[in-house]
């Protein structure tokens, strides 16, 4: 299974499409194969569903994300993991454990904005 964790300086990103980068994790047969950082160049609806579709992620991981994103993710067969917290490193371990647990976002939006964001 391919992952995409939002992420910023090491941690899970509050808000999925402001990360400065994602961690991309391969897992097969409960070992990490793979662990990449990849940037997070374009923020602009519909861009990173697209994107991560097209390197063959499953599965995206992040603290909050808009209702819309995650419709997008959807049509992309690409499952949301909301509501998480922590280092990037803890994440992967729960995933391998199977304790990885999602909630409700982090990100609510007020105005058009994260209210969490400046801008």
């Amino acid at each position: 299974m391919k992952i995409a964790i939002s992420t910023d300086q090491g941690n899970v990103s509050a808000h999925f499409g402001r990360c400065p980068e994602f961690t991309i994790v391969n897992i097969e047969d409960g070992i990490v194969q793979k662990k990449e950082t990849i940037l997070n160049t374009e923020h602009q609806p519909g861009f990173l569903p697209q994107f991560l579709a097209e390197k063959n992620v499953e599965c995206i991981v992040a603290g909050g994300m808009g209702h819309r994103a995650q419709t997008l993710f959807d049509q992309h067969h690409i499952e949301t993991v909301i509501g998480i917290t922590g280092t990037v490193d803890s994440v992967i371990q729960e995933i391998l454990g199977g304790t990885l647990a999602g909630g409700a976002s982090l990100c609510e939006r007020a105005q058009g904005k994260c209210e969490h964001h400046d801008n």
